[in-house]
């Protein structure tokens, strides 16, 4: 009896077992997500996690839809047609003054440069005053751009901004001598540098960070196992960028992110960080930029920040 008992023991544990396996290899997929990318260099970690598969090895589904404007883009996430975007603070905080409910989950390591043609006479950020500067207006490029200004003394009235949204249409007059400066993002400043323009001063130089990665409220709330997922992958991505010579990304890279051809010797990647929450100086600075130009009202830093990254960590 003993030896039947024994048996049936050993049964039962193999059958729950085997329950058990069914159940899992049957759990639920985890939700799509969609993510709007700039060509920028912000984006890269993306196209790296998509290509070489570490989005499928956390399981979630990523889809990257590729946007050549903030305006585009913005419309995009407000429509409902993306979970979140490469982005930036400015438009989180134009977003929740619109009614739109979106957070700031992480930041991002893109720099934002102005470049100016060499005949246009400014070899330093001093000498902008009465010149022209192409930005898109109401984004980060014009908040960057009056940062310049302002660590220089002057105001945006003491220049002409000329703007253009499309960061690709910015570059081609630049390059063709039709602008005497612009603000561009990495690596669309390097490229224009390496055509003729050159270097004048960055938000790198000042300590502006204002670059995030954003997701609606509801994506938060709908598909928050998708984002985690999403961000191990991010992590993975970076981890791979900071320890890989640029010579075996690079022609990928090029090929998926729409940099144009002269990118791929220009690029230099600086080392990415893991992704983590946005400083609450660089919130303060992009809210009072934003208050300063009655563009939006006040908010607070949990007002437009998610602590998504700092609960899992």
């Amino acid at each position: 009896m003993s030896k039947i008992l024994a048996c049936l023991f050993c049964l039962t544990l193999f059958l729950a077992g085997g329950c058990g396996s069914s159940v899992q290899e049957k759990s639920e997929p985890l939700p799509k997500l969609t993510i709007g990318l700039m060509p920028d260099t912000d984006s890269i970690p993306f196209i790296i996690a998509a290509e070489r598969g570490y989005f499928a090895e956390e399981g979630v589904e990523v889809e990257l839809q590729p946007f050549k404007s903030a305006m585009d883009r913005d419309a995009a996430l407000q429509s409902g047609n993306l979970d979140g975007a490469v982005s930036d603070l400015l438009a989180v905080i134009f977003a929740r003054s619109g009614g739109f409910d979106v957070r700031a989950v992480s930041y991002t390591d893109g720099n934002y440069n102005l470049v100016a043609s060499d005949g246009a006479g400014i070899a330093a950020s001093a000498d902008l005053r009465g010149k022209e500067i192409a930005v898109s207006k109401n984004t980060i490029i014009e908040y960057v751009t009056d940062e310049i200004l302002a660590a220089n003394g002057m105001r945006e009235e003491d220049v002409a901004k000329v703007v253009i949204p499309q960061i690709p249409v910015r570059l081609e007059m630049l390059r063709s001598g039709n602008l005497g400066a612009a603000v561009l993002p990495e690596p669309m400043a390097s490229v224009a540098a390496a055509s003729g323009s050159h270097y004048v001063i960055g938000s790198g130089d000042l300590g502006i960070n204002p670059g995030v990665i954003v997701f609606s409220k509801s994506a938060l709330q709908d598909k928050e196992k998708s984002v985690r997922a999403m961000y191990r992958a991010y992590d993975k991505a970076v981890s791979y960028l900071n320890n890989t010579p640029r010579a075996e990304y690079i022609d990928l890279v090029m090929e998926k992110s729409g940099f144009p051809a002269p990118a791929r010797d220009a690029l230099e990647l600086k080392p990415y960080r893991a992704a983590g929450i946005p400083a609450p100086k660089d919130v303060e600075e992009a809210v009072h930029w934003v208050k300063s130009k009655d563009l939006a009202g006040d908010y607070s830093y949990d007002d437009l920040v998610s602590k998504l990254l700092a609960e899992e960590k």
